[in-house]
């Protein structure tokens, strides 16, 4: 019995545990996030079932509690009401304390009833899942240490281990902190590798925060979402539809005219526009500026960067400082800031009819054009023929 009933190798204990992980974090990304707090995708009842019996053994999560957690990270980002949130609390709070901070949260009706609809209440969630949570680890227990023995009390430990810190640590805290951004959310959140392959996906967070209701993270060609795959097989053999993939705007050529075409997708892809707007304007008169300046100015304008692509939402008190004195030196850095913000306004206005949003889409091309800023010119003249692509 020291090496239970199943006698492997070392490397087959870490190929046993990296397995064991695996599933419980495909659980955690393909169940808990995309399917229960998203709705992105329908997976069959057997399949649903078997994710929820499989974190009851290896987490002792309850489904209605990690979802309303995390719509409320959503509906409340970088805010003091933001559970964890480690532009607020700190980086290593969020990472090292993690859990402490999704128990705290989960002993707050008022978060549980409000952010937790549409999860499940069946007899077996109520009586035996969300009762007996704590039961299910005990039986993981059991069962490691019968298949491998001794060693099955480490695979065990890190089983238990594994969520808290990849997922309420790593995700949660570096994926608001450290990496790369696709897209310029109000949020700090950030794609901490390409590849989402140990984390099944949810390495690219930034994406997520941008398409939330995506059942897909990955956005680029050489992205690599692991959950995605498993989605398209569940898909291929029918024990899983999905409802909701992200399509991003493309520009059609030969479309020269604003309409409600335009209008959608710009709306639905705002944070891709930004982005883009950013990248084709904001930093090509940047350029432009800095080749024409004195030394003085240069020094000013070649921090400005990531002041003037950012969203404003995350520029601190002394950034705003800072971007105001480099607008006060450029008028037309001043004037493609000024034209960033109007267009942000024009999807910001939640009481517009399509009608009104159209001609104030159509009358911010026309000023644009009318600038004499080339970079700035060239993005109105191409943003009328913004539609989706198909996903």
């Amino acid at each position: 019995m020291l090496h239970g009933l199943l006698d492997l190798s070392f490397w087959g204990y870490v190929g046993v545990t990296l397995a064991l992980t695996h599933v419980t974090i495909a659980s955690v990304t393909i169940f808990l996030h995309r399917h229960q707090a998203h709705r992105a995708l329908d997976l069959h009842p057997a399949v649903s079932h078997f994710f929820r019996f499989w974190l009851w053994l290896t987490t002792g999560m309850v489904t209605r509690e990690w979802v309303a957690i995390h719509r409320k990270h959503h509906a409340k980002c970088e805010t003091p009401d933001d559970p964890h949130s480690p532009q607020v609390l700190g980086l290593r709070k969020v990472l090292w304390q993690g859990a402490e901070l999704y128990k705290r949260e989960a002993a707050c009706e008022q978060t549980i009833g409000r952010f937790s609809h549409g999860t499940p209440d069946d007899w077996l969630e109520r009586n035996v899942y969300r009762r007996y949570n704590a039961v299910g680890l005990g039986l993981m227990l059991v069962l490691d240490l019968l298949l491998f023995g001794a060693g099955g009390l480490t695979i065990w430990a890190v089983q238990m281990m594994w969520i808290p810190f990849w997922a309420a640590g790593v995700i949660n805290g570096v994926g608001h902190y450290f990496g790369y951004r696709n897209y310029e959310c109000p949020d700090a959140s950030t794609n901490i590798v390409p590849w989402g392959i140990l984390i099944g996906g949810e390495e690219l967070h930034n994406n997520h925060h941008a398409y939330s209701s995506s059942a897909k993270l990955s956005s680029r060609r050489w992205e690599l979402d692991v959950g995605w795959l498993y989605i398209r097989l569940l898909d291929a053999v029918g024990l899983a539809r999905v409802k909701k993939v992200a399509a991003p705007a493309v520009s059609v050529p030969g479309k020269s005219a604003v309409d409600e075409e335009t209008l959608m997708a710009v709306i639905a892809n705002r944070f891709q526009v930004t982005t883009q707007y950013g990248r084709q304007v904001m930093l090509p008169v940047l350029r432009e500026e800095i080749r024409r300046a004195d030394n003085s100015c240069r020094r000013l304008f070649k921090r400005a960067g990531g002041l003037l692509t950012r969203h404003s939402a995350l520029v601190d008190d002394s950034g705003r400082r800072h971007l105001q004195d480099i607008l006060a030196r450029s008028r037309d850095l001043s004037t493609v800031y000024q034209f960033r913000q109007k267009l942000q306004e024009i999807w910001q206005r939640s009481t517009a009819t399509p009608e009104m949003l159209v001609q104030a889409l159509q009358e911010w091309c026309r000023q644009a054009e009318q600038t004499g800023i080339k970079a700035l010119q060239e993005f109105a003249c191409a943003l009328p023929g913004y539609v989706r692509r198909p996903a």
